[in-house]
């Protein structure tokens, strides 16, 4: 291997946050594929003396600079003009780009504009990387011994096409990779980074495989990563460890790599041949979308009732009147019979129930923002709630997502 790699992703967009940098993730899951180490990720302005700052520093850190962003003909596209003027090398015309530019204009019944002559602009000595996606070229050049730029464009649909194309094959056979690095995610639900963390820490000090603790919406991940020549190679160094931290925390696990809370669930049912049916109140809906956003839900899942207010609870899921007077809607008996109404109603095998206080307002001191009550009733009669009490200090979008995720969990261990 010839060294490390740096991913600089170039555009105001991005520092603004009106683009998600989904070409760092990418790449950076590519070089780990590959087994490129990459330490450093940098985001930079459309400004050629920052961007020229950012290329000076990654020079004395990385061998392989990945840059994304900035080959359009607009004026404020200036990788390649920049990286030409830091190197001292002139720009040169390609005529067979702007005859590879002018041909897909044809293709598509259009003429091309005068500023995408800039696109064909490159520096002297780069090697042209194609873009079959696209207008806007890449480049591969070493404009130092030791030292390889390439250039992809920002949309993401071009750049994928040109890594795979081009720069993959280049960096295989220019011995760039070496071994391979995989990784398993373990999930975690209703347990937190830092409690996780401890019953684990005795494995964050290894260097093959490693562990890595992380947390993203509600869920807790570890990350376990291993260097080795094959799959199979790796899955054996991985396996171990993951078997004792499954056995450390078995509860809160619910899943690997893409399982979701919802796609689980569903695998479950799936596999008893069971279905389900949900009745949302503070939620609105948000626990039906989780569940149908799983290709082949249609297999167990029936429906749900929104049953935001009091009269649509009495009407269609039987909740009594009484207790509602007595205990108000934000109760464990009102999320107990809302489960078991909506399983009655729909003919299902399990049912669940979501009420609660999403907030900003309608809270009390019995009753604060983020209470939330979770019913579940299943096929033998058995009905449960349990309470949850998320706060408020990120919002109600958040208390509702937290409160649909803990329904999944909760419904998940009853299965």
């Amino acid at each position: 291997m010839k060294g490390s790699a740096e991913i600089i992703c170039v555009g105001s967009e991005l520092l603004l946050g009106d683009i998600v940098n989904t070409n760092a993730q990418f790449l950076a899951q590519e070089l780990a594929q590959l087994g490129i180490s990459h330490y450093y990720q940098t985001v930079v302005g459309d400004n050629p003396l920052r961007i020229q700052r950012a290329v000076a520093i990654a020079c004395e850190r990385s061998r392989l600079l990945l840059f994304t962003g900035g080959l359009g003909p607009t004026p404020d596209d200036l990788t390649h003009e920049t990286l030409a003027d830091f190197f001292d090398a002139p720009l040169a015309e390609r005529p067979a780009v702007i005859a590879d530019i002018q041909q897909k204009y044809e293709r598509r019944g259009r003429t091309m504009a005068a500023s995408n002559r800039k696109q064909a602009l490159l520096p002297q000595g780069a090697d042209v990387l194609p873009n079959p996606a696209g207008s806007a070229p890449g480049i591969i050049w070493e404009p130092r011994p030791g030292l390889v730029l390439m250039t992809f464009p920002g949309v993401p649909k071009e750049m994928h096409v040109m890594w795979q194309t081009t720069a993959v094959p280049y960096l295989q056979d220019e011995g760039w990779a070496a071994d391979p690095i995989y990784s398993r995610t373990l999930k975690f639900w209703g347990i937190g980074e830092s409690d996780l963390a401890e019953q684990v820490n005795h494995l964050f000090n290894r260097d093959n495989p490693t562990v890595a603790p992380y947390a993203s919406q509600g869920t807790v991940k570890l990350r376990i990563s291993a260097r080795a020549a094959s799959e199979a190679a790796a899955i054996a160094l991985i396996e171990p460890v993951a078997d004792e931290i499954l056995k450390l925390a078995p509860g809160p696990y619910y899943g690997s790599d893409d399982d979701t809370l919802a796609s689980v669930v569903g695998d479950r049912l799936r596999q008893t041949g069971q279905t389900l049916a949900v009745a949302e109140s503070c939620t609105g809906g948000g626990l039906g979308h989780m569940l149908t956003a799983v290709a082949g839900s249609s297999a167990y899942f029936m429906g749900g009732i929104i049953s935001y207010d009091n009269a649509v609870k009495i009407g269609l899921l039987g909740v009594s009147p009484s207790v509602l007077d007595t205990l108000g809607a934000v109760s464990a008996p009102v999320a107990e019979q809302m489960a078991t109404g909506v399983r009655a109603r729909l003919g299902t095998d399990w049912g669940v129930g979501i009420t609660g206080v999403a907030g900003p307002g309608g809270g009390t001191a019995e009753k604060p923002v983020g209470l939330v009550y979770i019913g579940i009733a299943g096929p033998e009669g058995q009905v449960s709630s349990q309470a949850y009490r998320f706060g408020n200090l990120r919002g109600r979008d958040w208390i509702r997502h937290l409160s649909c995720c803990s329904a999944l969990d909760l419904l998940r261990r009853s299965l």
